[in-house]
């Protein structure tokens, strides 16, 4: 049973052009909101063909619900896989055509300070979901309300998710959001990443994040 959701609304829409630094490059129409129920700053980027014409007639878009990452996504970091999956989402959208909803929840919903406290209790011993859980968090507070809501009121019907997380695909099943098809993202794995990546495959029921684990 889905769950009611409170209506948002578009309230600006802007083309933007992207280019990532490995040359990389797109345009995006990005959206931004009135009503989302938590009240914070997320956008839409709208990427290729989202009208549904021509070949893309018979396809649903393509979603990728990507939470902010700034140490991945904008400086780089090696600790997560952030930044080249949402490189990766870029490209793969705009090909096909879709959305990536970019959603303003760092550190899996604890915000940017307590992502980096969880990180020295990382370089201690604990993995990033004990470290949550000793910052008196649970292992992970993202909340995928405002990804639905957007999608509504975009008039975004059925979507393809762009994810190895399955707990996105049932949020938003859960929200109202008529989902065909999960479809797995790559594995970006570094030596600095690898316990993050294996900690996902085995505590989140991701096996495609880093094949090798059991």
């Amino acid at each position: 049973m889905s769950e009611s959701l409170p209506a948002a609304t578009v309230r600006t829409q802007v083309t933007v052009p992207l280019r990532f630094s490995d040359g990389y490059a797109t345009t995006a129409r990005l959206f931004t909101f009135d009503g989302l129920v938590d009240g914070r700053e997320h956008l839409a980027f709208a990427l290729g063909d989202v009208t549904g014409a021509g070949e893309r007639a018979a396809r649903v878009p393509l979603v990728r619900p990507h939470s902010e990452c700034l140490t991945g996504d904008v400086f780089g970091s090696q600790r997560c896989d952030c930044g080249p999956q949402l490189r990766e989402a870029v490209q793969r959208i705009a090909d096909v055509g879709g959305y990536l909803l970019y959603l303003r929840q760092e550190g899996r919903g604890i915000g940017l300070y307590a992502k980096l406290d969880a990180y020295a209790l990382q370089d201690a011993g604990l993995d990033t979901y004990e470290a949550n859980v000793a910052l008196g968090h649970d292992e992970d507070e993202r909340d995928y309300t405002v990804a639905a809501q957007m999608l509504a009121a975009l008039g975004v019907g059925p979507i393809a998710v762009l994810s190895n997380n399955p707990e996105k695909t049932e949020q938003l099943g859960r929200l109202g959001v008529r989902v065909t098809e999960q479809v797995p993202t790559g594995v970006f794995l570094s030596p600095a990443n690898a316990d993050y990546l294996a900690a996902k495959a085995s505590r989140a029921a991701r096996a495609a994040d880093l094949p090798f684990v059991r």
